[in-house]
């Protein structure tokens, strides 16, 4: 079937029709004709009042849990709470069981997704088991494809094998990326260390857990002259690192989870666990930074941080509760919502898209004639209030349910398929 948008304003940099409200026929999976008007003949009509279209986002920071914790989240399920986010592109860590630290285990998450609207790229586990002691088969996933290596939300403590790891991933221009938590300083910590942690009795993390880690792969990236990703940074002075680390030319480029830049801890004083999160909510001095960064650049992407866990992890007190949330639906309009007053569109479109795309290398469909339709359409100043009904998650654990965000997306095209 062919479908025809009409009246779509498109924003994408390196298209001649940047900014242009134009007609878009899209057939067979590729956009045939882009014009002021074109005709409907007995096409599909995608229409809206205020339609914006866009490449695919792309998310670095996905946790979809097959195989071994279906319970939480499966391919199919995931790959549609990612379509239903405008996401055209996942990014998935390597916390599965087993663990995806090998060429065999990576051909099978591919097989996996297969034929779906939304691609995955798998982060291939950066030690053995995600341990931390060992480097995985990091060049036999490179075969493969894979260009960043981690180990999820488990931070490599020992910096000789974060040395090792960032040498080795420089012979072919691969990245790194490290959770940044110095765990024996965070030390199971449940939320962000401050007066009110204190007032709710909760034991807490200071943020120099983060802060430390940070410093200390910057180092490492500058001594190796090697690649290092931070993927979801939350406070203000790792913000302030990065920054002078880019100003000094070191290779770091960052990331910041869509959440952190909306909610601070102040949430947490109902207890509610779907505020429990990795990283901890943080203050609003910490939102301020981080909306900064993103403004100047020093944050180069958006992520979902989509790490959904099972009802039974999170309907139970709040220490015995998990880390996490459902968030691929959500993240856009999370985004908008928190960067309203500081970016415009355009810039906030480019932490989904473009910079996300460039570090993983993809190769970049523009919104032009005869390209492949990767797209996501939009619109971008509608408010939204999501209920548990319109997650195509398994997982409906998220805070966002029943809050005004902005921004609705409206499908996708990707593969030959629309959603």
């Amino acid at each position: 079937m062919a479908y025809l948008l009409k009246k779509a304003t498109i924003i994408d940099a390196q298209s001649l029709h940047h900014l242009q409200q134009k007609d878009i026929l899209i057939d067979k999976g590729i956009i045939q004709k882009i014009a002021q008007t074109i005709p409907n003949e007995k096409h599909k009509i995608i229409e809206n009042d205020n339609l914006y279209v866009s490449q695919g986002f792309v998310d670095l920071n996905c946790h979809i849990y097959q195989p071994g914790f279906e319970y939480r989240e499966d391919m199919n399920t995931g790959l549609a709470a990612a379509a239903n986010g405008g996401f055209t592109t996942v990014a998935l860590m390597p916390n599965t069981l087993p663990v995806i630290d090998n060429k065999g285990q990576v051909a099978y998450l591919k097989s996996l997704a297969k034929n779906n609207i939304v691609d995955i790229v798998p982060i291939g586990a950066l030690s053995k088991n995600c341990e931390g002691k060992d480097l995985a088969e990091i060049y036999d996933m490179q075969s493969e494809g894979l260009r960043l290596f981690s180990d999820g939300y488990k931070s490599v403590e020992n910096a000789g094998v974060l040395e090792r790891a960032l040498l080795y991933v420089k012979k072919f221009d691969g990245v790194i990326m490290n959770h940044s938590d110095v765990r024996n300083i965070s030390n199971d910590g449940q939320m962000n260390e401050g007066v009110l942690s204190t007032k709710l009795g909760l034991p807490a993390s200071p943020k120099l857990a983060e802060d430390l880690m940070v410093a200390r792969d910057i180092y490492l990236a500058e001594h190796s002259d090697s690649r290092i990703h931070f993927t979801n940074i939350s406070t203000e002075n790792a913000v302030k690192q990065i920054r002078e680390a880019k100003k000094k030319g070191i290779k770091v480029t960052a990331a910041v989870n869509a959440y952190s830049l909306l909610l601070d801890d102040s949430l947490l004083l109902e207890y509610d666990t779907n505020f429990k999160l990795n990283p901890h909510l943080r203050t609003k001095k910490d939102i301020k930074a981080l909306l900064n960064g993103l403004k100047d650049a020093t944050i180069d992407c958006i992520n979902s941080g989509h790490n959904p866990k099972h009802n039974d992890e999170k309907k139970v007190e709040f220490e015995n509760a998990e880390f996490g949330i459902s968030a691929l639906d959500t993240a856009f309009a999370v985004a908008r919502k928190a960067t309203e007053k500081t970016l415009s569109l355009e810039e906030l479109l480019e932490k989904f898209t473009s910079n996300p795309a460039n570090l993983l290398k993809l190769q970049a469909n523009k919104i032009e004639e005869g390209q492949a339709a990767n797209l996501c359409f939009f619109n971008p100043d509608e408010e939204i209030v999501f209920e548990a009904k319109d997650l195509e998650s398994k997982s409906k654990n998220t805070p966002f349910l029943g809050m005004k965000l902005k921004g609705n997306i409206l499908g996708v095209f990707n593969n030959n398929k629309t959603k």
